[in-house]
């Protein structure tokens, strides 16, 4: 009994390294994007401070040419620190995330949360396969309260769940080149005070005879070495008997799956 346990605790640590391995990925392609920006703000604002350098010095100084390379000065040093912050929000997120133990319930923003393991996940795939692209979609819900939650808890099931979506779009369009893929994530405010967050792709579906089997514990359809089957045991585990909420699955066979899952908000 022991060994099992050991067994099963080891697995579960390997399920979660796995994940962290596809959300660092996903980090390396999301985090590049606001540095690229802040890179780019900095080296033209270092070249408006010698323009003003040089108008400053001149005889006939021309006061609106100061004034329009001190606001142009001005928009630059506000979109680096933009996204100075938006990379600082995504290192944030993967501290959080790979921290072995369980942080402490906060007050946790659902749309924000939705947006950013999308991408994630996305370029988590990228990172494997530079020629997959992918739509993505958004309605997020502004009426959504904070939900106190753990927010490596709802991440890692968000992570999860779309880094199934993608290996799935992945998966059908080798099969067919000029399969669209596309990805949505929908959040709602329940009127019975729960979040509900909907997570859908247009893959291949899920046969009816193994819907009521991908949430048991090792369970997979991923070839050998490509999954574990704890992926989504885990996030059932997370949702249902952490937060007391729950996940419910619909999917229709060559069109689409979609998981929906609900948090309750006080």
């Amino acid at each position: 009994v022991n060994e099992l346990k050991v067994t099963q605790s080891q697995l579960i640590q390997s399920e979660k390294l796995a994940s962290l391995g596809e959300l660092t990925a996903g980090i390396a392609h999301e985090i590049q994007n606001p540095l690229n920006f802040v890179n780019n703000f900095s080296e033209v604002s270092i070249e408006l401070l010698e323009e003003l350098k040089e108008a400053q010095a001149d005889n006939k100084r021309q006061v609106g040419l100061e004034k329009e390379l001190f606001d142009d000065l001005e928009q630059n040093l506000t979109k680096i620190n933009f996204h100075g912050k938006r990379a600082e929000s995504i290192v944030k997120n993967m501290l959080q995330h790979s921290r072995a133990s369980r942080g402490g319930r906060q007050l946790t923003d659902i749309n924000i949360l939705a947006d950013e393991y999308m991408h994630l996940a996305y370029h988590g795939l990228r990172a494997k396969d530079k020629n997959f692209t992918a739509v993505l979609k958004t309605s997020l819900d502004k009426n959504i309260p904070p939900i106190d939650a753990v927010p490596q808890d709802i991440g890692r099931v968000m992570l999860n769940i779309f880094n199934n979506a993608f290996y799935a779009l992945a998966q059908k369009r080798k099969h067919d080149p000029d399969f669209q893929p596309i990805v949505s994530v929908v959040t709602l405010a329940n009127e019975n005070k729960y979040a509900e967050i909907k997570i859908r792709d247009n893959g291949d579906g899920i046969p009816e005879h193994i819907k009521g089997k991908i949430m048991q514990p090792f369970f997979t359809t991923k070839p050998t070495g490509e999954g574990t089957g704890l992926g989504l045991s885990l996030s059932y585990d997370i949702i249902v008997n952490g937060y007391g909420g729950r996940i419910d699955i619909d999917s229709v066979r060559d069109e689409f799956t979609e998981f929906v899952f609900t948090i309750p908000y006080s």
